[in-house]
């Protein structure tokens, strides 16, 4: 192979790498604290984004279809709460998210969700939906943290999902419509809140592992910060764009946090 063939390859193998990575969608939902342990800290701020966390690219958001809080027995519809705000993206373009506040009004675990509507991304040519979770501890009361909300698709907790350190391991279930899912591929991204970090290869920005044969994967975080896991199944129904059929990626969500120890 001569030196323009040899670097028309590289050119190309490289352009699959962006675009592989590219597509590692999240819908992000993170919360200003995830555990309360006084009063006075009891006002959380939420943001709400449609994003790729490691490399900081960007898609509009439009309004979500649900978005509310479990505390206990008792489901708090927030959509109303949510105020239209432009995110900046890496490269300085505006994008479309939302953000909220929410006071915590008594101790427990505050399970915050979000069904965003089918978002069209027309290079894998499907329809994207993220079923997304965080829970927030409030006041030192760990009462309902794996409680499974009924979405479509959702992973369910069997780490406690916050007061974690870099380096714990995590443990979920990945569920749809209530019933484990064997094999199900999980994506799982650090959140490089200020684009510091850079990945020296494309599947090092998102790591891919797999559930068991009982639906459940495992994790260890190996840095301080958010880190978002990403259950990947195709819905049995298609959605209609521009008058053909196409599948629609349902993800179950969950944002974790851990702690550097000191």
């Amino acid at each position: 192979m001569n030196r323009v063939a040899a670097a028309k390859a590289l050119s190309g193998l490289v352009g699959m790498a962006m675009v592989g990575s590219a597509n590692a969608h999240f819908q992000m939902l993170i919360p200003s604290n995830d555990m309360v342990s006084s009063p006075a800290e009891r006002k959380l701020n939420l943001d709400v984004k449609f994003w790729h966390p490691f490399e900081g690219h960007g898609m509009d958001m439009e309004s979500p279809a649900k978005f509310g809080v479990r505390l206990g027995d008792e489901t708090v519809d927030l959509r109303n709460s949510l105020k239209p705000v432009t995110y900046t993206d890496v490269e300085g373009k505006p994008h479309k998210g939302f953000q909220t506040s929410y006071s915590l009004k008594k101790p427990g675990d505050h399970i915050f969700f979000i069904e965003p509507k089918p978002y069209w991304e027309p290079s894998e040519e499907s329809f994207i939906v993220h079923y997304t979770k965080v829970i927030v501890n409030g006041l030192g009361l760990e009462d309902s943290w794996d409680t499974e909300l009924g979405l479509k698709t959702e992973i369910v907790p069997l780490t406690r999902p916050y007061g974690l350190y870099a380096g714990n391991i995590f443990q979920g279930i990945v569920k749809v419509n209530g019933k484990p899912v064997p094999f199900t591929e999980v994506e799982v991204e650090y959140y490089n809140e200020d684009g510091k970090l850079k990945a020296p290869a494309a599947p090092l920005i998102t790591q891919a592992i797999k559930a068991d044969a009982n639906g459940v994967f495992t994790y260890a975080m190996p840095k301080a910060g958010w880190w978002g896991f990403a259950a990947l199944n195709q819905d049995k129904k298609k959605m209609k764009h521009e008058g053909k059929d196409y599948p629609v990626e349902i993800g179950a969500l969950l944002w974790v946090k851990t702690y550097t120890m000191k």
